[in-house]
C-alpha cells in the first residue's frame, strides 16, 4: 500500500495529552497537504483522537485550530498557490481560516476504541505505561483485520518487547517525538531486528514531509535520549553529594544546577529540566532502563527522596512550571526544596555564598540564548572553554569535571551500541535538549 493511502484512516491514541496533541496536529497537517495534491483528489482522509476524556478532547480542539491558524500564517504564500482556484478566498484571513477548517474536517474526536478497528496507522502516545501499551495495542491488532502499523511515541521500553507482548509481528517502531512535537524538530527512531522494511520507508517520508531530523538508535531501554539524560541526572547527584561535605544539601543542588546551566551553556540546569519533564516521569524512565543496564544501577535517592514527599515537578495544562526540585515564581527559580527537612528554602538565604564560592563565569561568557544566535558561536564557544580549562575557581573547574563526563557518557552510548555514531548523540543533544553544543565537539 502506497504512503497516501496509508494515510487515508489514522489513530492517535492518548490524542488530548501534551505529546499525543503535538502528533495528531502534524499527521493532521501532513494528511491535509495529501489531501490537496491532484492525485489524491478522490481519497478520503479520516484522523480519529482518540483519548479517554469528551472534556480533553472538546479542549484539543481549540489547540488544533490554535496550531493550525499559526502554521498558516507562516505559511501563506504555499496556501496561496494551494487554494489558487479559490475566488472566493481574497485575503489572508480568509485563506488562513479556510485551512484550519479544512485540517479540523480530517479530525474526529472519540473515545471508543472500535474507531481504531479500521485504521492502517496507529501512533500511540499514551502514558509510559509498559501494560497499558501493550493491552491497547493488543486489543486494536486482533480487531483490527488491516495489520496495521503501530508507531509508539515510548522514550524508555524496548520496541521488541512492546512487539513481543502486543503480538504485532513487526509491525511495530519507535518514533518518539521530543516535547512539544509541534516544535521540536527531532524524531528519535527505533527499529528491532524484525521490523517489516516498509515501515522504515514509511516513516522516513513522513519524518521527511514534516521537515524534522531524523536521529535513529539501537532498540536499547532509554535509547539514545533518556540513555543520555538519565546518567547526566545520575552523575549530578553524585556531584551534589561531593559538595554536601562542605556545603548543605539545598546548597548543593543550587550549586549543580549553577554549573550545569551558567557555566555549561545550556538552556536549563540539570534540576530545572528534571522539574519540566517532571520527577516522577524520570524515575519512571530509570525504573524502565535499570533491568537493561546489568553493570550500572540506574537508581536516583534524590528523585526518590521528592517522589516519597510527593513532590513531583511537571507542567500545567498551560505550560507553567510545577514546584518540584525548585520553587518557581513567574518561571524564576525562587526556593530550594530538601527532602529531608521537608520544606522549600529560599534562594536569596544562601545563593551568596555559593556563587561567592563557585566564582566568576570565565571571560567570553555568553547566556545560552545569545551564544545560540551569535554568527560566530563555534569560535566564541573555543575561546570560552579555554578560559574555562584556565580558570582554577571552583566552578570552572567542577564544570570541567561535568563536561568530562558529558563526552564520557557519548563514548559509551556508542560503544554499548546505543547509538549508531557520534554524530547522532551530537545531534539528539543539539537538537532534542537545545544545546549549544554537542558532547564530541572538539572545543570541549
Amino acid at each position: 500500500m502506497k504512503y497516501e493511502a496509508k494515510l487515508e484512516n489514522v489513530t492517535v491514541l492518548g490524542a488530548a495529552g501534551k505529546m499525543g496533541s503535538g502528533i495528531l496536529f502534524l499527521t493532521a497537517a501532513e494528511m491535509t497537504r495529501q489531501k490537496f495534491l491532484p492525485e489524491n483528489k478522490n481519497r478520503d482522509f479520516t484522523l480519529y483522537a482518540l483519548d479517554t476524556s469528551n472534556r480533553a478532547l472538546s479542549g484539543l480542539i481549540s489547540y488544533i485550530r490554535e496550531q493550525a491558524w499559526r502554521f498558516a500564517e507562516k505559511n501563506i504564500v504555499a496556501l496561496r498557490k494551494t487554494y489558487h482556484d479559490r475566488a472566493d478566498l481574497i485575503d489572508n484571513e480568509h485563506i488562513i481560516r479556510q485551512y484550519a477548517q479544512d485540517l479540523l474536517s480530517i479530525i474526529r474526536p472519540v473515545t471508543r476504541m472500535e474507531s481504531a478497528f479500521d485504521s492502517n496507522i496507529i501512533f500511540e502516545a499514551v502514558s509510559e505505561n509498559p501494560d497499558l501499551k501493550v493491552q491497547l495495542m493488543s486489543t486494536i491488532n486482533k480487531n483490527n483485520p488491516n495489520k496495521p502499523w503501530f508507531f509508539t511515541n515510548t522514550s524508555a521500553i524496548p520496541i521488541s518487547w512492546l512487539d513481543e507482548q502486543a503480538g504485532l509481528n513487526g509491525r511495530i517502531m519507535g518514533v518518539h517525538f521530543y516535547n512539544p512535537p509541534a516544535v521540536q524538530k527531532l524524531l528519535e527512531v527505533v527499529k528491532t531486528e524484525n521490523t517489516r522494511p516498509e515501515l522504515s520507508y514509511f516513516v522516513a517520508e513522513y519524518i521527511k514531509n514534516l521537515k524534522k531530523i531524523y536521529v535513529p538508535s539501537y532498540d536499547v531501554a532509554g535509547f539514545i535520549g533518556n540513555g543520555y539524560f538519565m546518567r547526566d541526572i545520575l552523575f549530578a547527584e553524585r556531584m551534589v553529594n561531593e559538595l554536601k561535605e562542605n556545603f548543605s544539601y539545598v546548597q548543593a543542588v543550587y550549586m549543580v544546577n549553577k554549573i550545569t546551566q551558567d557555566f555549561l551553556i545550556r538552556p536549563m540546569g540539570i534540576f530545572q529540566l528534571v522539574d519540566y519533564v517532571g520527577i516522577d516521569v524520570v524515575q519512571f524512565i530509570m525504573s524502565v532502563m535499570k533491568p537493561y543496564a546489568i553493570k550500572e544501577n540506574i537508581h536516583s535517592t534524590l528523585i526518590e527522596n521528592h517522589i516519597n514527599n510527593i513532590v513531583k515537578g511537571g507542567q500545567y495544562p498551560d505550560g507553567r512550571q510545577k514546584d518540584g526540585i525548585f520553587k518557581y515564581e513567574k518561571g524564576q527559580i525562587t526556593a530550594v526544596y530538601d527532602p529531608d527537612k521537608k520544606r522549600y528554602f529560599n534562594v536569596s538565604e544562601f545563593s551568596n555564598e555559593c556563587d561567592e564560592y563557585l566564582g566568576e563565569l570565565p571571560e567570553g561568557w555568553q547566556t545560552w540564548r545569545k551564544i545560540n544566535r551569535d554568527s560566530e558561536k563555534d569560535e566564541k564557544l573555543k575561546k570560552y572553554f579555554e578560559n574555562l580549562r584556565l580558570s582554577k575557581k571552583p566552578g570552572a573547574q567542577l564544570a570541567m569535571e561535568y563536561l568530562r563526563k558529558f563526552r564520557e557518557i557519548a563514548s559509551e552510548l556508542v560503544k554499548n551500541k546505543v547509538a549508531f555514531k557520534f554524530d547522532d548523540v551530537n545531534a539528539v543533544l543539539l537538537h532534542g535538549f537545545h544545546h549549544a553544543y554537542g558532547p564530541v565537539n572538539d572545543y570541549i
